[in-house]
Order: C-alpha cells, then sequence, then structure tokens
C-alpha cells in the first residue's frame, strides 16, 4: 500500500540543488532512484544554446536516469514569478519562443509530461484579457506536448506562497484543464495534483483525490507544514497515496519537497531504497 504502490521521480529543481545542475542527475541515480524531473532549468533563457542543451542531455543519458517531467519556461523560478503564459508582453513572447524548444529536449529524452505555470496576475491587466491570453498559449503547449505524445500539465498552487497566482485550488486548475482540452479538441491536458499545495489552501485531499485523480496527469508531494521530506509534517502522505493508486492514478510521484539543513543524499530516509527504482 501507499509508497510501496508508487514509482518516484526526484524534482532536481528542489533537490540536489546544492550541486551543479549537471551533476545531480549522477547524484539522484547514486541514491537509488532512477528518474528526475525538472523545472526549467535556465530561468533567463527561454532558448538556451545548443551546447547548453546537450549537456544537460548527455548528463541525464550518463547517470541512466529517465527524464519524466520538464516544465516549460516559467520567468524566475525559483523567485518572484510562477509562470509566463499569461503574462502579456515580453513573458508571453518568452513562453511562446520556448515551447519548441522544451517540446524538442523533452522528445529527445523519452519525456511524456510537460508542465505550464499559469502566471501571476498583473496590476492594471484585465484577468480576462490574462486568462484568454493564457488559452491561447495553453493551447499551443498542448499542440506542441500532442506531437511527442505528451500530456499538458497545469498545477494549482497555493495562495498564501503564491497570492497573485489565479489557480489556488484543485477546481480552478481542473477548469482551465477542461478548458484547454474543448478548445484545442486534443484531450491532452491533464491536472498537476501537488499534495502540498493543496493542503496550504485548506482543501479535503481524500476527496480531490476521489474527484479529480481521473483528470490527474502528474502527483508530486512534500509535507506539511514546512515543505520537507514526507515525515516532517503532518500530511498523511502513505495514506493519500495508498488513496491515489486505488482511486486508479498509476503515474509518477514527484519528489518535490526541501531537504533542510542536511545534503539532498540524507533526505530519503523515509523511503526504503528498493522502493525508489521505478518499477
Amino acid at each position: 500500500m501507499g509508497c510501496a504502490e508508487q514509482r518516484f521521480t526526484v524534482n532536481l529543481s528542489i533537490l540536489f540543488t546544492e550541486l551543479p545542475l549537471l551533476e545531480r542527475p549522477a547524484a539522484a541515480a547514486a541514491a537509488g532512484f532512477t528518474a528526475v524531473e525538472l523545472w526549467w532549468p535556465w530561468v533567463d533563457s527561454p532558448t538556451p544554446g545548443r551546447a547548453e542543451l546537450d549537456a544537460l542531455r548527455k548528463a541525464i543519458e550518463g547517470a541512466r536516469v529517465r527524464l519524466t517531467g520538464l516544465n516549460f519556461y516559467a520567468g524566475q523560478l525559483p523567485g518572484p514569478d510562477r509562470g509566463a503564459l499569461s503574462v502579456p508582453g515580453v513573458e508571453s513572447e518568452r513562453f511562446r519562443a520556448n515551447i519548441d524548444v522544451a517540446a524538442g529536449f523533452a522528445r529527445t529524452l523519452g519525456c511524456r509530461s510537460l508542465n505550464a505555470l499559469y502566471g501571476n496576475r498583473v496590476d492594471g491587466v484585465d484577468p480576462a484579457e490574462q486568462d484568454a491570453l493564457a488559452l491561447e498559449n495553453l493551447v499551443r503547449a498542448a499542440e506542441a506536448a500532442d506531437r511527442n505524445g505528451a500530456v499538458l500539465l497545469i498545477e494549482a498552487l497555493n495562495e498564501p506562497e503564491s497570492p497573485r497566482y489565479p489557480l489556488v485550488s484543485a477546481p480552478a486548475a481542473v477548469a482551465v484543464v477542461d478548458k484547454v482540452n474543448e478548445t484545442s479538441g486534443l484531450g491532452n491536458a491533464r491536472f498537476l495534483m501537488d499534495l502540498y499545495h493543496l493542503s496550504m489552501n485548506g482543501e479535503d485531499l481524500p476527496s480531490a483525490i476521489e474527484r479529480y485523480a481521473a483528470k490527474t496527469g502528474h502527483v508530486q508531494i512534500a509535507d506539511n507544514p514546512g515543505r520537507g521530506a514526507p515525515g516532517t509534517g503532518s500530511l498523511p502522505l502513505e495514506d493519500l497515496l495508498d488513496r491515489l493508486h486505488k482511486a486508479g492514478y498509476d503515474g509518477w510521484v514527484g519528489l518535490e519537497y526541501k531537504a533542510g539543513a542536511s545534503p539532498s543524499a540524507e533526505a530519503f530516509g523515509w523511503l526504503p531504497v528498493e522502493q525508489r527504482a521505478a518499477r
């Protein structure tokens, strides 16, 4: 039950960050994992040069880990931004320039999940204008993902930490998922269910799992409070993962938590070594 029934992937944008980017895939492999995911690694560049892309690809291939998920360009993340696709002007243009780059990089590594963070509200801009822009850009991203045979993920964040982000509940994010699928006609948009973010919003997690497991394309976990490893807070993560499994979710579970003061390699004691490699 619980952890034993899930496939885990390590988020290298929040774990192993004490190491240079190109050393993190091997560090995850040394800790016993065979799958990793990433936020867009080049926060200042939606279109990095071929040499940078090739170096990261070779690091992932050399570590013999699988890239299971990748974010599209999302602005300064970590930092003040929460995506770019709904932000008029330069940021939206940077997102559009990134779509084929990110999708192409994912394709070279067999990555089948691409996450598109919605973006913050902007002072002086009508929310309806941002939402229309977001839909247009999300459909473009869905089309690029579809060419890879991939899904487009749309994530709810939490309001205390992201007060200007409009998708701060599972229903809000799923409504966008449904709208993208209706508009694109592709049906490849899915909900990214981050249990930490939903718990920070005070949502009923068992109910969210029951209602939205069928529309969920990816799950991420961290304990709450603190966004640390499972067992450092009070979330019943094993029970919640068991509920997801029983609800039919058989996808990846991303470990997107903070290691704390210890090296990241020491932040996995809650997960037996034999359960870290993807089955």
